[in-house]
């Protein structure tokens, strides 16, 4: 068996290798290193995968928050809704615009952001709501949408962990992660489930006006070159990286549903197991398990992650310490808000290796290695 990797990106590019090294090769062959046809043409092909109007590809995900922020007008001091249990890009950046972060809790069950929170954390002076789809999962949509509309909020998706993924609203209307809200941003970091080979990420809009908003942002804040109507930023994906995610993004859907079939495995090993609950799966949401995510009880979790170290089983803590814990927003007031959700969360939480080239061999021994290190404990 080969050694198990929480993403094994080199068997991934084993079963691409040959479109891969020939996009690559066709991209040095034409010398258009910076935006180069192949960025435009991912950029419409990931549009029409996600039904949206305009794809901005940029830089990188935390790069496509900032410049997100930046179309929408908002001013130092306006409040930002996020939740803490998030990777900290999605907060850093309303920190890095002088912006006050809110910060709400999250469910129990779907970790992500919690309706009743979202709606008592509203003021005059919320200007913008970001809702993260943690793991692979859609935030709850619908009714947060309702909310952002009835107050007039624009909201910025943050779905850096859920390309791919899909909302199913009451009436039957199915939409795509990053599609709904006025804004979404994603990272093609390489873990991700649509990864390239560096840096990169995208924003997403239905409208017309913010579009070139944000592309003017990217671009320097300029429309025509030299001609620079506003402060921007340099934010851009390479054509390598482009020409690398044209081909990854054929493949995402087969990519996901290898995913869930590696979550419905680890589901049955785990399942009624009075010490784990298994990732739940809300019926509004397709879940594209960018991570698979347990939660520990009544279990010595750093005990548990040396058994599998030892066992040479890669595990992860997603996320040990929440946002507003962070010593870096001290100065926005994060230690002033009560989370207990998002504090349970920090000490059960543990993730385990998903990825789309796991092997029924490799499961079997992960979730075997995974019981009894549990069962070791009692």
């Amino acid at each position: 068996m080969v050694a198990i990797q929480m993403v094994d990106l080199k068997r991934q590019y084993a079963h691409i290798k040959q479109e891969v090294d020939s996009a690559i090769q066709n991209v040095i062959d034409n010398t258009a290193f910076i935006n180069g046809p192949d960025v435009a043409a991912f950029g419409n092909e990931l549009a029409q995968y996600l039904g949206v109007k305009h794809v901005i590809p940029c830089a990188n995900g935390t790069d496509a928050l900032q410049i997100a922020l930046m179309a929408l007008g908002l001013k130092p001091g306006d409040e930002v809704i996020t939740p803490s249990f998030t990777y900290i890009a999605t907060v850093e950046v309303v920190a890095l615009l002088n912006l006050q972060p809110i910060f709400v809790d999250v469910d129990m069950d779907t970790m992500t952001m919690n309706i009743d929170s979202l709606k008592a954390a509203i003021t005059p002076k919320t200007k913008a709501i970001i809702p993260v789809h943690l793991y692979g999962q859609s935030a709850h949509m619908e009714p947060l949408l309702a909310i952002a509309k009835e107050h007039q909020i624009p909201v910025v998706e943050d779905n850096a962990q859920a390309i791919g993924g899909s909302y199913t609203f009451s009436d039957g209307t199915t939409k795509m992660n990053g599609s709904m809200g006025t804004i979404g941003c994603t990272s093609f970091f390489p873990s991700k489930n649509l990864g390239c080979y560096g840096d990169g990420g995208a924003i997403f809009t239905n409208d017309d006006a913010l579009a070139e908003e944000l592309k003017m942002i990217a671009n320097h804040g300029q429309k025509v070159r030299y001609y620079h109507e506003r402060v921007g930023c340099n934010s851009r994906l390479d054509t390598i990286q482009a020409a690398v995610l044209r081909i990854k993004l054929k493949h995402l859907d087969r990519y996901n549903n290898a995913r869930r079939s590696a979550a419905d495995f680890y589901d049955t090993a785990f399942a009624n197991h009075p010490n784990i609950k298994t990732p739940f799966r809300a019926a509004y949401t397709k879940h594209v398990f960018h991570q698979y995510t347990i939660q520990l009880h009544q279990v010595d979790r750093d005990a548990l992650i040396q058994y599998l170290a030892v066992h040479k089983i890669p595990s992860m803590i997603y996320y040990p310490v929440s946002s507003h814990e962070q010593k870096m927003l001290a100065n926005f007031g994060g230690a002033n808000f009560k989370l207990p959700t998002t504090d349970a969360l920090n000490k059960c939480v543990l993730s385990l290796p998903i990825h789309s080239e796991l092997s029924q061999e490799e499961l079997t021994f992960i979730t075997e290695t995974v019981l009894n290190g549990i069962k070791a404990q009692q």
